[in-house]
């Protein structure tokens, strides 16, 4: 059905005039997007057709379909996007060849981060989402190949476990000082002429650099006020991380050619060394180098030399012990319990089936994240605080002492005992802590409705 909703992507391209006529995209140059693709034949000029050849165009319009996400500022949406293309493809894709091709402003959107503040995202047109993709799949498999080792972010068969496993490894061999650089409001920053020169090392197809310059600088639109864009690349479109990747490769090669350990995930950044002098000396040298070489700006605040289990890195720290193991960060533990908060906060009103079922989708997420956890007693404790959490809301919904007697007595609380709680002037949170609370709602009462636990969800994992 999906290659049914995009005919226009799949109608045939002029031919190709240096193959003896035949198809450019079909026979002939399917070899050439081949080698392409293996980083084989960077000297390429006619890389645009390579991602408008259909099947490339096909994959790019099945992946933002799956991603959905919210419409840009033209309001067509991922459902829409068929019709649209069954109208408007043939026009797009002739602009494109052309060198015509205008992506439309980004609506501009703001989400809370984890730590505080904002995150300004940019969300581009469904079209322009197409085309971004397109562009991404094609050259992709182009400078991948040649990122360094140690990036882990935004890249194929790489992952945030694998960063944080080898920055165990550093610490475990002796580098138990980590510089950790924080780089300020790095995708607003982003230098376009800069990552362009980058860019252009490997892409000689200038159709190709001129479409990335022109997404880098479409406006952004804010409160119906279209503002104009001279640096950054903005969170939200599928091009966005691999271009981050390409002017943050840069710092990579630099360290790597100081001889230094470190771990790259997207702009998070953590070098190893052996002494807090050295890591002194590094975090100066690595300031003046972004600053200048990338024009880039170190968070000051944020971006500190310290022992590694005193920070964090994507979610994880370490022990102090002299066998290195991963633990959660503390700010994430906080972070979970905020969420738990939150949802159960959002589920007054419903079943505490529902509440459950709803908190069950977001630990299973969780702690798919944190299994790499070495430590595991915390979740542990996070299991008894969210079954307390759960028995202080069915506290609080038997609102009167004689209710709490009945059900307590009900569910084979003896009377004595029984009365003995449900009179109680304690609050409802030491309430839900007591021997009659806990024998009368035990754990499995609340596994039964769909609570899972993080300790034995972990242990899977092993």
């Amino acid at each position: 059905m999906i290659r049914e909703g995009v005919e226009k992507l799949e109608e045939k391209p002029a031919s190709c005039s240096t193959n003896g006529g035949r198809n450019p995209l079909n026979v002939g140059c399917e070899h050439q997007m081949n080698t392409t693709r293996r980083g084989n034949s960077i000297q390429n000029e006619a890389l645009l057709e390579v991602v408008l050849e259909r099947g490339n165009m096909i994959t790019a319009y099945e992946r933002v379909v799956e991603n959905k996400g919210a419409p840009g500022v033209d309001g067509i949406t991922t459902a829409a996007l068929k019709a649209y293309l069954d109208s408007h493809w043939q026009r797009i894709k002739e602009e494109m060849l052309m060198g015509n091709y205008k992506p439309q402003p980004v609506r501009q959107v703001e989400i809370p981060k984890p730590d505080g503040g904002m995150r300004k995202l940019g969300i581009p047109t469904v079209i322009d989402r197409l085309i971004q993709q397109a562009l991404h799949q094609v050259l992709s498999p182009l400078f991948d190949p040649h990122f360094s080792e140690f990036s882990y972010g935004f890249r194929p068969g790489r992952s945030a476990h694998q960063a944080t496993k080898q920055a165990r490894e550093y610490i475990a061999e002796g580098r138990r000082w980590v510089v950790d650089i924080d780089l300020e409001k790095f995708f607003d920053r982003v230098n376009h002429d800069i990552l362009m020169s980058r860019l252009a090392r490997r892409i000689k197809d200038k159709r190709i650099l001129r479409l990335v310059r022109r997404f880098l600088q479409s406006g952004i639109m804010i409160g119906g006020l279209e503002t104009a864009r001279t640096e950054g690349t903005p969170q939200g479109g599928p091009l966005s991380p691999l271009l981050s990747n390409i002017l943050l490769d840069e710092l990579d090669k630099e360290l790597e050619s100081r001889g230094h350990k470190f771990c790259r995930y997207a702009d998070d950044c953590n070098i190893y060394v052996r002494s807090q002098l050295a890591g002194e000396r590094v975090m100066k040298s690595l300031k003046d180098y972004l600053e200048k070489k990338l024009k880039l700006k170190v968070n000051e605040e944020k971006s500190k030399v310290g022992r590694p289990w005193k920070r964090k890195f994507l979610g994880f720290s370490v022990t102090s012990e002299k066998k290195t193991r991963i633990r959660i960060a503390e700010k994430a533990i906080k972070r979970v319990k905020d969420k738990v908060r939150e949802r159960l906060k959002s589920g007054r009103g419903k079943s505490l089936e529902e509440t459950i079922q709803g908190l069950r989708v977001y630990l299973k997420g969780w702690i798919n994240y944190f299994k790499l956890t070495e430590t595991v007693s915390i979740l542990e404790e996070l299991d008894g605080w969210i079954r307390r959490k759960l028995r202080k809301i069915i506290w609080e919904q038997m609102k009167s002492p004689w209710t709490r007697t009945r059900e307590l007595m009900n569910r084979g609380i003896g009377e004595e005992m029984a009365r003995k709680t449900a009179w109680s002037r304690k609050g409802a949170w030491r309430n839900s802590h007591t021997q009659a609370m806990c024998i009368a709602y035990p754990n499995q009462y609340f596994e039964g409705m769909g609570l899972i636990s993080l300790f034995r969800e972990r242990q899977k994992f092993k």
